[in-house]
């Protein structure tokens, strides 16, 4: 990291880790957390393992603006609804790669969701991809989803069968793993077969973590300190390449077109609309792995969060299979049409996002010199970290019981009455998630299933416990399993969940379906 702070990039703003009193020139007003040590800085009480978490509990004391220092880097965070709302103006700010994001460059180099605003990959693989999450090929996908989520309940019905309980993080990451390859790039992992998690998986979850750790050690003592991790992880990187590459090298020898027009196939055979220009072999590496990575780590986490509320409260539960068994009836294999019509199964979903966004921050830089709410000064390069589980926590906008687990926070009403930019699980602007309709589809149709076929019993002992790396997953979580009588007739309906069919369109800033980049989406 160290060694690509005096790298300047085509904008003129040097690359990598700029420390903020490089950018914020009345930094003194912005609290920090007490007992700051020389040379150390804001060490006092933090945990190395579980950074963001420490930092809620900052925000929680220190307010809606502030700052931590570690060995001699210095951050602003920010999680009031109105900072992160003035953060989100497109015209003044824009995405900043840095932190752990710019960690991942050695294995995802300017992939969509690493790459710098000033590097032409980005937009030309967001303009080439973008169809492929239109709502024609999220319903060819919709399939191959049920198919995934077939091989689950197979072996969740064995353990139920057994009486074992399952390990939920292990199995969301398996069926979001094996979704993206599967619709993506028309690839197996043979994930549900396997009794340990694939090498990707592990390779994978080894530069996220390794990738944290940077942020936790001197960078001029990271290659001792870090020696043996940084083996480890260039290994994984390794694996890592060796994987997408045989899988690139199988689609190309299959012929164009041999994924019936999935992502690969876009990647490999789409040129740009307008300028004709076509992703670089290594570009398409760097790009697979992203999705592989990213199309998988968040999805699972999210569902495993969601998992864990809907055990925990039987009644949300109860009123959830309602409507699945309302909506869906005895079909078997639930049509495309028929999630979207899931108004609180979604709303379940968008309540976990809301306490545990998987993905925990977005950073943010000024464009120009400017002053953030009217009040902090900003220097043109300048960024801050928008800490979203604490925006989404903030009492101003969620009300005095915001740590509350509560899915009709998203009835179409309360979003309507929502100022915008309140809910951010996906990032913000052009840089937003490309994929966060397929994610959103692909979750919603998982808890219908898993919701119409078991009871969820959780352990009476467990108390949540969230593991960090970059993205948040909860640890330990296993839940008992008990497989209902299909012929149950589904409770009566509650009629506050009729006619919410546009909910979307009431302004849930997290999932609108229009393309961000043309600013009608986000």
């Amino acid at each position: 990291m160290a060694q690509t702070v005096r790298e300047t990039a085509r904008d003129g703003l040097p690359k990598g880790f700029r420390s903020a009193e490089l950018g914020w020139p009345e930094l003194h007003r912005i609290p920090h957390p007490p007992y700051r040590l020389p040379l150390l800085g804001d060490v006092v009480g933090a945990s190395r393992r579980t950074p963001m978490q420490d930092s809620l509990r900052y925000a929680r004391r220190l307010g809606p603006i502030f700052r931590r220092r570690a060995f001699g880097k210095e951050f602003v965070f920010v999680w009031g609804a109105s900072l992160a709302a003035d953060l989100a103006d497109e015209t003044r700010f824009a995405k900043h790669v840095g932190l752990g994001v710019a960690n991942l460059r050695p294995v995802a180099g300017d992939g969509l969701f690493t790459a710098y605003n000033h590097e032409p990959n980005w937009q030309l693989a967001h303009d080439v991809l973008a169809p492929g999450f239109s709502r024609e090929a999220m319903a060819g996908y919709h399939v191959m989803m049920l198919d995934v989520a077939a091989r689950l309940t197979g072996q969740w019905d064995l353990a139920e069968a057994a009486g074992r309980t399952v390990d939920v993080p292990g199995d969301m990451t398996k069926l979001t793993l094996e979704t993206i390859a599967r619709t993506g790039f028309g690839h197996d992992f043979g994930s549900f077969e396997r009794s340990r998690l694939h090498p990707f998986v592990t390779a994978m979850v080894g530069t996220l973590g390794y990738a944290q750790r940077l942020n936790t050690v001197p960078a001029p003592l990271a290659p001792w300190l870090l020696r043996d991790a940084s083996r480890r992880n260039a290994a994984d990187i390794a694996y890592l390449n060796r994987t997408v590459d045989d899988l690139v090298r199988a689609r190309r020898a299959a012929g164009g077109g041999g994924g019936g027009g999935d992502l690969l196939d876009r990647m490999l055979e789409t040129a740009h609309p307008e300028t004709g220009e076509r992703l670089s072999p290594e570009n398409v590496r760097r790009q697979v792995i992203t999705f592989l990575v990213a199309g998988h780590e968040t999805t699972s986490g999210a569902l495993s969060f969601a998992l864990h509320y809907l055990a925990q409260h039987p009644e949300i539960a109860a009123r959830a299979r309602a409507e699945v068994d309302r909506v869906w009836g005895g079909t078997e294999a639930p049509g495309y049409e028929q999630v979207a019509r899931l108004r609180y199964v979604r709303r379940v979903l968008d309540e976990s996002l809301r306490l545990w966004p998987t993905a925990p921050g977005f950073a943010r830089e000024a464009r120009e010199d400017t002053v953030l709410g009217g009040t902090y000064p900003m220097r043109r390069g300048a960024w801050a970290l928008v800490l979203t589980g604490m925006l989404h926590r903030d009492p101003a906008v969620w009300g005095p019981h915001a740590e509350r687990f509560d899915p009709d926070r998203f009835d179409a009403k309360a979003v309507r009455a929502r100022a915008p930019h309140t809910f951010k699980p996906f990032g913000t602007g052009a840089r937003a998630c490309i994929g966060r309709q397929f994610a959103l589809h692909e979750a919603t149709l998982v808890l219908g299933l898993l919701l119409r076929r078991y009871d969820l019993r959780p352990d009476p002992g467990y108390r949540l416990r969230v593991t960090e790396r970059l993205t948040l997953m909860p640890e330990g979580l296993r839940l008992r399993l008990d497989r209902r009588d299909p012929s149950t007739p589904a409770p009566a309906a509650r009629t506050d969940d009729a006619g919410e069919a546009r909910e979307d369109d009431a302004g849930n800033a997290g999932s609108a379906s229009r393309c961000p980049v043309h600013r009608a989406g986000d």
